[in-house]
């Protein structure tokens, strides 16, 4: 870490940041205000020609620096983020979030901070990822242990720093929110690994008051999915945040667009929860292929709900066409099961119903590729 430490001279002409420092400046296409004896020292000018922040930031920004005589610690807080490797757009990002970096103290603060997260492990790229987002708390020396315990809960930088760009946990109590969270949800089943997938997809429910997360389980388990259940996560992830009134609408539009009895809706729920958050038209729309051109029941439907998630134009049609095809010009023995064909990994559909027909329909797969990405051509070809 010796090249972390010597940047906390940045300022001195011999300082091994110095270079950084002015490619940094480069970057930002001016040099640092002068020092004005009467004046005192240009903050606002310094905001937008130094660190790269529009007008309107630096106004916004200035008041927050207004104490600063000179601009010493400034530079040698530019001179450590250039050290750290961050662009000269990451540091105008983290100065207008946070103007109060500038007066970080690069030894007593901010070194021992990146020093505490190398030994996390991290790199500096790694950490470099983490400034802007973690912006004020990364002046705080107690960042290193939360990071620590949230690279143990979500098992890796990646999916950390996902969950920071919607929900700021290092702003949030470990001790009062998220241990208790997680207590809780380990309790209803779910374990380290789908935590961390529930964070990816609701990144607020870890950093939510904890009654407010069992009100949640409370609320899946009003819908049919009992905790421990291995659809118990999607069923937490689809009715996160969604109020008992939106849930009593949706249910409604599915028996009556759907024609669905309460049973067969309370079925596709607990079979499919993340039906609740798909959109009326996307289900509508779905709904309406699925009885009109495929032919399928609505009772059979209710009963493989999964088929209302699936992507009508990258997947549905596609493979209709493909199958509608192959059945009209005698190439399939029996006819398939729907919910097979429209279930079935794209690699698994296309070893049973594409390559085997290579030789008879050679531009079959290419058809059905482009059908996927959503050029339909408008019939299957044989040569």
């Amino acid at each position: 870490m010796l090249w972390l430490r010597r940047g906390v001279l940045a300022q001195l002409p011999s300082s091994p940041f110095a270079s950084p420092l002015s490619r940094l400046r480069r970057l930002l296409s001016a040099a640092a205000p002068a020092i004005s004896p009467s004046t005192g020292f240009a903050v606002e000018e310094y905001l937008v020609s130094t660190c790269g922040l529009t007008r309107a930031q630096a106004v916004k920004a200035s008041p927050k620096l207004s104490h600063l005589r000179s601009p010493a610690k400034p530079d040698a807080v530019l001179a450590f983020l250039a050290g750290l490797g961050l662009s000269g757009a990451d540091v105008a990002a983290l100065v207008a979030k946070d103007p109060q970096f500038l007066c970080a103290k690069v030894e007593k603060t901010l070194t021992p901070v990146v020093v505490g997260l190398s030994g996390l492990g991290l790199s500096r790229p790694d950490i470099a990822l983490v400034v802007p987002l973690a912006a004020h708390k990364f002046r705080q020396k107690a960042m290193v242990s939360k990071l620590q315990y949230y690279l143990r809960i979500f098992g890796s930088l990646d999916t950390f720093l996902r969950v920071m760009k919607f929900a700021n946990v290092l702003s949030c109590s470990v001790e009062r929110v998220i241990k208790p969270n997680v207590a809780y949800l380990l309790e209803c089943g779910l374990g380290d690994c789908d935590i961390a997938k529930l964070c990816i997809s609701r990144p607020r429910m870890i950093a939510s008051n904890p009654e407010h997360v069992q009100a949640m389980v409370a609320c899946a388990e009003n819908i049919g999915v009992p905790r421990g259940s291995g659809m118990f996560r999607q069923a937490l992830q689809s009715v996160a945040f969604l109020g008992e009134e939106e849930i009593t609408i949706t249910v409604a539009y599915l028996k009556s667009t759907f024609r669905w009895t309460d049973a067969e809706v309370g079925m596709a729920v607990s079979k499919f929860p993340p039906v609740l958050r798909r959109s009326k038209k996307s289900l509508q729309r779905t709904f309406e292929f699925l009885i009109s051109e495929v032919g399928l029941e609505s009772a059979y439907i209710a009963h493989r709900p999964v088929l209302l998630g699936l992507s009508l134009e990258g997947r549905l049609r596609p493979r209709y066409y493909a199958v509608k095809f192959l059945k009209e010009n005698g190439l399939l023995k029996c006819d398939p099961s729907y919910y097979t064909v429209f279930k079935e990994s794209d690699m698994t559909f296309k070893k049973k119903f594409i390559h085997p027909h290579k030789e008879a329909a050679p531009h079959l797969e290419k058809d059905y590729d482009a059908a996927c990405k959503g050029e339909v051509p408008t019939d299957f070809r044989f040569t």
